[in-house]
């Protein structure tokens, strides 16, 4: 059974649903873009890969990498404390690249879907930032790939050896750690408990047996002087070489040593039925749909988007490509049902409102280390995630993305916003660099600058999912306007617009905006894709 392809009309409130899933903070030229184009070339087009910088050397006392060159393949000094201080600024830039590549606005999914399988995945931060690198880089290459070979290749990774202590897993000491987490959360997921270490998808035998499999794998390069990065590499003699029986539970399969290989035998085991593409397919309809996955939307949803991930040989592209066109996508009872994470939040401020970082790669990667700690205070560290599960609005239940909204952390969106909006978030590096939310673009850039009731309008199409009352859009109106009729609004545009250059007239503009705006985003359907 296929799933039901979206066959309505094709407007701008369906485009700006589809871009808030699949982007972090579309603006108001990429929703009527989409309109445009047309719901199957939109599609196409979020569903290609993005051209990707490396991160960039900003920071003098690097030691090793000249400022402006990346350090991903340069080795660490050989003084352990140089070698140190150079990590922790190594880790830095890597944050600032992660929230540049958001920021930049390319139309790809990729964002998304990196996310995801940080998500997913879960490791963390490793003592070598070229390790972490090569992860992430790992999870951004492979996001629209496939799902088989990514776990493969995670399996090996050497950031995910360390995370996980399968650098540790020898014959003679079998670690379990990611034997388990391989089964439970990577793979093929627990089901329900049948019994005593027995559940639907394996048993604890399993995770044993799986643990032997992985025997020998170890990481090199760490913080080396003369290598120029991490690898992960096989000793044979540390490799369990007997044969190892999996419970019924996995088709009492056995798996004969097989050296290097035999994890990559093991995998292609577990993928050998369904189960993968069920487990999947559901974290991705929470991820992009909604968290509540009724038995309607097990049969109907997510039963056919596995069986079409296993007739296209585990390709993740052919089953966001078949989600995204559903008919049950667009369906207005899944628009505004999933608050923004941290991320969403953040760059749904910055990117939908045009503004860019455009100052030095300097003076932008301090912006940007600022906006990754932002993201971190309000919940969401992108490179620590709470636990090896990924973040529990992803799979807490009943609260699932409310746990997002907590009494503290909607303070602190509010409060962050209106930081964004002033004058203040000044450079470290030179303070007559100033970072805030080009208010200015953003309303030129809508379709009737010179209207107070279409900028409304716009600004609810990109920032709110289930729309406004008209009792509240009056309100925002009457802020935007000071109160005054609307026509007080278009002479005062009118003539900022013939003199833009008099920073009264600017500035004028710019705090109605900001006004208006800033009580736009406490709003509570502000707070939803």
């Amino acid at each position: 059974m296929a799933i039901q392809e979206y066959t309505g009309s094709w407007d701008e409130n369906k485009a700006a649903h589809l871009l808030r899933r699949t982007l972090f903070g579309p603006t108001f030229k990429q929703i009527q873009d989409a309109k445009s184009l047309g719901i199957k070339q939109t599609i196409d087009l979020l569903l290609t890969n993005k051209t990707d910088s490396e991160p960039i050397t900003v920071n003098s006392e690097e030691q090793i990498a000249k400022m402006g060159e990346t350090w991903v393949n340069k080795p660490y000094p050989a003084d352990m404390q140089k070698a140190q201080m150079t990590h922790n600024i190594r880790n830095e830039s890597l944050g600032c690249w992660t929230m540049e590549n958001i920021s930049n606005g390319q139309f790809s999914i990729i964002e998304k879907m990196s996310l995801f399988w940080q998500n997913h995945f879960a490791a963390e931060y490793t003592n070598d930032a070229r390790a972490t690198y090569n992860y992430i880089h790992l999870l951004r290459s492979n996001a629209l790939g496939n799902f088989r070979e990514l776990v493969k290749q995670v399996t090996v990774d050497p950031c995910m050896l360390l995370f996980l202590n399968g650098n540790s897993n020898t014959k003679n000491s079998p670690n379990e750690n990611y034997s388990r987490e391989l089964l439970e959360l990577f793979s093929v997921g627990k089901g329900s408990q049948i019994g005593l270490g027995d559940y639907t998808n394996f048993t604890e035998e399993d995770i044993k047996q799986g643990a032997k499999i992985l025997t020998g794998w170890n990481v090199k390069g760490m913080l080396s002087s003369t290598e120029t990065t991490t690898s992960s590499f096989f000793i044979s003699n540390r490799h369990d070489v007997s044969n190892k029986t999996l419970s019924p539970r996995l088709g009492s399969f056995v798996i004969q040593n097989g050296g290097d290989q035999e994890y990559k035998t093991y995998i292609d085991h577990l993928f050998s039925t369904n189960i993968p593409a069920l487990f999947i397919c559901k974290k991705l309809y929470r991820w992009f749909v909604n968290y509540d996955i009724t038995a309607d939307v097990q049969k109907n949803v997510i039963e056919p988007l596995a069986q079409l991930m296993v007739d296209s040989n585990y390709e993740i592209k052919p089953v966001l490509r078949a989600l995204l066109l559903s008919d049950h996508f667009y369906d207005v009872k899944m628009v505004g049902t999933i608050i923004k994470n941290p991320l969403e939040f953040l760059f749904s401020l910055i990117n939908s409102t045009n503004s860019s970082f455009g100052f030095s790669a300097d003076i932008n990667y301090g912006f940007l280390k600022e906006i990754y700690n932002f993201s971190a205070v309000i919940g969401m560290n992108y490179f620590r995630p709470p636990s090896v599960g990924g973040w529990t609005a992803y799979y807490q239940a009943p609260s699932y993305s409310r746990l997002w909204m907590n009494s503290s952390y909607v303070k602190l969106r509010f409060d962050v916003a209106a930081y964004l909006l002033t004058d203040s978030f000044k450079s470290k590096i030179n303070p007559s660099a100033i970072f805030t939310l080009n208010v200015i673009d953003y309303v030129k850039n809508l379709s009737n600058p010179l209207s107070a009731p279409q900028i409304v309008e716009d600004t609810v199409l990109v920032f709110c999912p289930k729309g406004l009352t008209d009792q509240t859009k009056t309100t925002l109106k009457l802020i935007l306007t000071d109160g005054q009729p609307d026509f007080e609004w278009t002479l005062q545009y009118d003539e900022y617009l013939k003199d833009s250059s008099n920073v009264m007239k600017k500035n004028a503009i710019i705090g109605r905006i900001r006004l208006f705006l800033s009580n736009l985003f406490k709003l509570p359907e502000f707070q939803t894709i």
